[in-house]
C-alpha cells in the first residue's frame, strides 16, 4: 500500500445529528459551481460510490471546520489542479476507451484547443 492511500474504516457512531449535517452539506457542497469538493466528490463517487464519496467530502468539511476554529483565520479553498498534463491523461483514457469500444482513431498526438 502505497503512502497516499488509505485502508478503509467504518464510520463512528458518533453524534446522529451532526453527521446527519454533514451529509447534507457534502451534498450542498457537491453541487456548487467549480468548486474543489465538487472535483473531490466526482473522482471519489466515480471509484468508491456516491454514499462513501458523502460521506469523504463530509468528513472533508469537519476537518476544514475544525482548522478554521483553530487557527482563527478565513476559509481558503484548496486550488484545482487544471494543468496541461492532467488534461493529456485524461485524453489518453478517453483515447485508450474509445479504441476499445471498437472504434479506430488514425492520429495518435493530441493537440490542445486554444
Amino acid at each position: 500500500m502505497s503512502q497516499e492511500e488509505k485502508k478503509a474504516v467504518k464510520t463512528l457512531h458518533g453524534n446522529q445529528y451532526l453527521q446527519r449535517t454533514l451529509t447534507e452539506s457534502a451534498w450542498g457542497a457537491t453541487r456548487k459551481k467549480d468548486s474543489y469538493l465538487k472535483g473531490k466528490y466526482h473522482k471519489l463517487a466515480s471509484r468508491r460510490g456516491k454514499k462513501k464519496a458523502l460521506v469523504a467530502i463530509g468528513h472533508k468539511i469537519i476537518v476544514a471546520a475544525y482548522f478554521i476554529i483553530k487557527n482563527k483565520e478565513e476559509y481558503k479553498e484548496p486550488v484545482r489542479r487544471d494543468d496541461p498534463m492532467s488534461k493529456q491523461l485524461i485524453a489518453k483514457s478517453f483515447l485508450k476507451r474509445i479504441k476499445e469500444l471498437g472504434f479506430i482513431i488514425e492520429e495518435n498526438h493530441l493537440v490542445p484547443a486554444l
